[in-house]
């Protein structure tokens, strides 16, 4: 299937979802995520959840991350040019919904992609190869394309990855490793 299909699909199959599916897939993933090796992991990016999606919540994994001594990066959003800028996430952080609803630092220290070693990607579905199907917008790709060659990308999903995604093509950053319910 294509990206286009696989999305309405896929953003049906997470609306669908009971609460009771929800916190059980979670407990899974946050296992598996507490059970990665963190060796050399200084700075890990996250997204911050959009609740009203039905996407995992993130903050266990924060909550996680900062007990290790961790530190935490979210992005904020432009919009003009589908692009992300990235902030550290401490404690005093303010965070303000975008016109998407997306919660986003309002105030902080800027962080270079490059400084990342560890990247949690959202996603609606994967596929087997590891390339992902987002909200259509190609914040991810660029981002990730801007990265540090060692930094991990970690797609974290609801669902199984299917086989293959058809109309996946050049610009489209494959993902090192997927985390779904197992």
């Amino acid at each position: 299937m294509k990206k286009q299909e696989l999305r309405k699909i896929y953003k049906q199959k997470r609306a669908d979802l009971t609460e009771a599916q929800i916190e059980d897939f979670q407990k899974n993933i946050y296992q598996q995520i507490y059970d990665l090796d963190l060796g050399g992991i200084k700075i890990v990016h996250l997204f911050l959840s959009l609740t009203k999606f039905k996407e995992i919540d993130t903050q266990p994994i924060i909550d996680f991350f900062r007990s290790r001594n961790i530190k935490i990066v979210v992005s904020k959003s432009d919009l003009k040019n589908n692009t992300l800028s990235h902030f550290y996430l401490e404690k005093d952080t303010v965070l303000e919904l975008n016109k998407y609803g997306v919660p986003e630092p309002v105030n902080g220290e800027e962080v270079n992609e490059k400084e990342l070693d560890l990247i949690f990607v959202p996603l609606l579905i994967s596929d087997e190869l590891n390339y992902r199907v987002g909200y259509g917008k190609g914040f991810y790709d660029r981002f990730l394309s801007n990265c540090k060659e060692e930094a991990q990308f970690i797609g974290v999903n609801f669902f199984k990855p299917i086989y293959q995604i058809e109309d996946s093509n050049d610009f489209d950053v494959p993902l090192h490793q997927v985390i779904y319910p197992k």
